[in-house]
């Protein structure tokens, strides 16, 4: 098999029993997944010698594969051991995403359409990745929606949703933000366009409720539970624009930066403030075994 070796950063790929460099060619022409779009996929972080939620990410990729129809291949449990091989082929130096994959290669027999569990193949991918969200993050409101679990694969953490959140952020970059708060198609707000979201108002957190247009992230979960056992007021509640524009403070949570603080909100300026500080504070203290465990 001829292998890509030259991707943007260090990239090891575990698939056929195999570890290959760089971005080694998977998918051809006629895979379901090429042209019909059956593929699911997960993020976890290892960094400073950690990686926090790994097994919760494993679980929930296999959650994923079947609401999409796939077959897991894979436990939970061995995906986390060969996620631990992988990172133990870097150099230590830079943080690493975690990304398991499953995919369709056929459709089911009767229906090209319909993705043949029987079909499903797995890959893992470790890249280096440095940690982001140093110096807070800007949004803007996204003229774009979530889909409703009626009208698009919301129950799966799938590749098909994730153009919608790309064209959200390359609309809201056009305009001079980084990322984009996004409405359901109620109009209320659910998370941005790569991550949850929160704000505080007088000392009480709150976050969109979850109503299963948008993935409610395990570093959303971790965090919630931080804060609440901390002593702070947590609501997860319908919240719309004007409430996040009323808010003191706004911050952002995801795998791929963790907690982040938002300093703009459309024409609004606002600072990191002290509950932004303490959630990052409260889940670095967790991850790094620096507090009880929450579980």
């Amino acid at each position: 098999m001829a292998v890509d070796t030259s991707p943007r950063s260090t990239t090891w790929t575990h698939v056929d029993g195999e570890w290959l460099p760089g971005n080694p060619p998977l998918i051809g022409p006629t895979s379901h997944a090429m042209w019909l779009g059956s593929t699911v996929f997960d993020g976890a972080r290892w960094f400073d010698g950690i990686a926090p939620d790994l097994d919760l990410h494993c679980q929930r990729i296999n959650r994923s594969a079947l609401a999409m129809g796939l077959k897991p291949v894979k436990s939970a449990e061995e995906i986390v051991a060969l996620a631990w091989e992988g990172v133990a082929k870097f150099d230590g130096a830079t943080a690493i995403y975690i990304k398991p994959m499953y995919w369709g290669e056929h459709g089911s027999p009767g229906s090209v359409v319909a993705v043949d569990g029987e079909s499903t193949r797995f890959a893992l991918c470790l890249f280096e990745a440095p940690m982001g969200g140093h110096g807070g993050t800007s949004l803007t409101v996204s003229p774009y929606r979530r889909p409703s679990p009626e009208t698009a694969m919301t129950e799966a953490k799938t590749g098909s949703l994730y153009p919608n959140s790309g064209r959200m952020i390359a609309e809201a970059r056009s305009r001079g933000f980084d990322n984009a708060l996004v409405r359901d198609l109620n109009g209320n707000v659910v998370e941005t366009a790569s991550s949850n979201v929160f704000m505080v108002k007088d000392g009480v957190v709150m976050t969109p409720a979850a109503n299963r247009t948008f993935l409610a992230g395990i570093t959303r979960s971790r965090v919630i539970g931080l804060l609440r056992k901390a002593g702070f007021d947590v609501h997860e509640a319908a919240l719309s624009v004007e409430d996040f524009l009323q808010a003191d403070e706004i911050f952002t949570t995801g795998n791929y930066s963790k907690v982040v603080g938002v300093t703009r909100l459309d024409d609004r300026n606002l600072q990191e403030g002290p509950v932004t500080r303490k959630a990052l504070e409260l889940y670095m203290d967790w991850a790094f075994g620096r507090s009880e465990s929450e579980e």
